[in-house]
């Protein structure tokens, strides 16, 4: 059986129902079923959504955090343990929320990126649209693409209010509190806005906050985690006055509530990452007394059911008996169409920013997998937004000194290793990694091979680099050129190639192989192999410089980063300068970063970098209406910055 689905004869079992149960062609478990099956009525559906945190709630056992709104919503409801996002940034993973697909394979897996979705895809609430829910979304999208009618409503007034008399609604707040951009600032401002409204009671004491082990113990370091725990208890008070609202609406009775957050805290090693810091999340599901029959557990309970952001799109329209979409990749957890438990989730870091990252993971109750396919980078790269943070500059200040303890260096070396895993019930802050225990081969086997299945399955587009993705999707949609039928990605072949990057020199023989494929992101990627040889890549500068000339932009650019690393930099030089010149913004951004990489071996093109730093803005000082230009800004800036070294 699929990981992604389950037939229809697996959901007859499952949910005792007559064979002959009527199914609509194109739908799979399509049965109409009503979440109440003795009245009949739709329930309404309240997402309560919030920001950048983990499960640092009172519900969750954590004994420093003041959440009473929360924890009453836990006790009256029913609270998931095992809840993870499948990106540890917002767009990607509210990308995957709104249409039950992976961003990987839609191709929407790169923050701030706009892609079109193929017609066969739609944001769920579409559906519930159709079936004559109100909808309303209050008001953060982000998703990656361009969404036509997915709203009635979406805007800082949107509100189930708006409704007509009696109309079922899905409804979402999202609350912007406890995002990461709040915790920066001065003492007074932040006091002003968030702490001020807070009793002294609720403050919280820095001598007592709790620090994972990952993090140096410094008064900013306490400073700014006594600031989140400030922001979540703040963001609490959100929650409660918005069920406030539902009950003076009399509507408590009938609406399925849930909270979650995007992902996990907006710090360094948390948000970005693919350990549980990044990607568990809280989640709570509070159900009223009609819709008991469905809860997985009783109120106040816990349940250790894994559950994923690709489950939720399948999951309120099963609560809302409506049918669920063959293309939708999650099962549905709860309602009359509730599939079987999942062995796993998965999660995928791509490009944040101005930063490009491949990594992918795999976690199932106790184990987590992570594979890096740019092991050559370190986990901590230049970025401007997270690096003009306060507590970015503390970390790196830190580092400078030598101050970092064995465990706490972890993070900031220089590369990263191939394969991680974890054990998380012992080891919950997953800082031992269990990769080359001999111990643990079997169950690293099991997990690779999950992995790759997954990728298969989904054809994942992060394999793709994103300009040519882009280039080879003109026309159409990044999820049809990926689908096999379309012969424009052979994935496997692509795949082989990645695996090269971290290998040893001896290796360099099959990838200057694989740089004569005709597919271009096999070609790239043997570049990436090449180049993460670093000095012990020079025998191949003849096939590199032959590359300069190559019809895919991300496999001429990577080669000119790899010849000017080598000292070989004229002719690259000038690939690159012209790079900036490309009317197509996902290419100059990846002619961007990789000069920014290069240091001061670009000098020479300083004029052009200037000149093509200029073109990110409009007359007026802002940014073109692509956040590609904001991006290519940031990188041609750390670029001009290595230039007068």
């Amino acid at each position: 059986m699929s990981m992604l689905d389950y037939t229809r004869r697996d959901f007859l079992k499952i949910a005792g129902l007559h064979a002959s149960i009527f199914a609509i062609p194109g739908c799979i478990n399509a049965a109409k079923r009503p979440a109440d099956a003795t009245s009949g009525e739709k329930p309404n559906i309240l997402w309560i959504t919030c920001e950048d945190i983990n499960p640092y709630l009172g519900c969750y056992g954590d004994t420093y955090a003041i959440t009473p709104n929360l924890d009453k919503l836990a006790r009256e409801g029913v609270l998931y343990t095992n809840a993870f996002a499948t990106a540890p940034v917002c767009a990607p993973a509210r990308s995957c929320l709104i249409t039950g697909v992976y961003a990987t394979s839609l191709g929407s897996q790169h923050l701030r990126s706009d892609v079109r979705l193929p017609k066969q895809v739609k944001c769920f609430p579409e559906y519930l649209r159709s079936a004559g829910y109100y909808c309303s979304n209050n008001y953060k999208k982000d998703y990656n693409f361009t969404d036509i009618n997915v709203w009635h409503e979406s805007s800082k007034t949107a509100h189930w209010r708006k409704r007509k008399p009696g109309q079922p609604f899905f409804s979402v707040f999202n609350f912007t509190s406890t995002h990461q951009g709040q915790i920066n600032g001065s003492d007074e401002d932040f006091f002003a806005k968030y702490r001020s409204k807070l009793k002294a009671e609720e403050l919280h004491d820095p001598a007592k906050v709790p620090l994972p082990p990952y993090y140096p113990d410094t008064p900013i370091v306490r400073k700014i985690w006594v600031r989140y725990y400030d922001l979540i208890t703040f963001m609490d008070k959100q929650v409660g006055d918005l069920l406030g609202q539902l009950e003076d609406d009399g509507l408590a009775d009938n609406t399925i509530v849930f909270f979650f957050s995007d992902h996990g805290l907006g710090v360094p090693r948390h948000k970005r990452t693919l350990y549980d810091s990044g990607l568990h999340v809280p989640l709570i599901i509070r159900f009223p007394a009609r819709y008991q029959n469905i809860a997985p557990v009783k109120a106040g309970r816990k349940t250790d059911r894994m559950v994923s952001f690709i489950d939720f799109a399948p999951t309120v329209l099963s609560l809302a008996g409506l049918p669920i979409p063959r293309h939708m990749q999650g099962r549905a957890f709860l309602g009359g169409q509730a599939g079987p438990r999942r062995k796993y989730v998965f999660g995928a870091a791509s490009r944040v920013d101005e930063v490009y990252e491949m990594s992918r993971c795999v976690r199932d109750k106790r184990y987590k997998y992570i594979r890096n396919y740019m092991p050559h980078l370190p986990y901590v790269q230049p970025s401007e937004y997270p690096d003009r943070a306060d507590i970015m500059k503390e970390l790196r200040r830190v580092v400078k000194e030598g101050r970092l303890t064995e465990t706490q260096k972890l993070f900031w070396q220089p590369t990263k290793p191939l394969e991680e895993l974890y054990d998380t019930q012992a080891d919950p802050h997953e800082i031992r990694n269990l990769a080359d225990s001999s111990g643990h081969q079997r169950i690293l086997k099991r997990m690779r091979k999950a992995h790759r299945k997954w990728m298969a399955e989904t054809r994942d587009t992060g394999l793709l680099p994103e300009a040519q993705m882009h280039i080879l999707a003109q026309g159409s949609t990044p999820y049809e050129i990926a689908q096999p039928s379309a012969k424009k990605y052979r994935l496997p072949c692509v795949l082989l190639a990645a695996d090269l990057v971290g290998k040893s020199p001896e290796a360099l023989p099959k990838m200057l192989e694989l740089l004569n494929v005709p597919q271009p992101a096999v070609r790239y990627w043997a570049v990436v192999a090449i180049s993460a040889l670093n000095s012990q890549a020079a025998p191949a500068a003849e096939k590199l410089t032959e590359l300069l000339e190559d019809s895919s932009p991300n496999a001429r650019f990577a080669a000119a980063g790899t010849l000017c690393k080598l000292g070989l930099c004229e002719d690259a030089l000038l690939v690159l300068a012209k790079g900036l010149e490309d009317q197509r913004e996902t290419v100059v951004l990846h002619a961007a970063r990789e000069i920014q990489s290069i240091g001061s071996r670009a000098r020479p093109i300083a004029e052009q970098i200037k000149q093509a730093k200029a073109r990110c803005k409009n007359p007026d000082g802002s940014y073109k209406n692509n956040n590609h230009a904001m991006f290519i800004d940031w990188a041609l800036k750390y670029a001009l910055q290595n230039c007068q070294r």
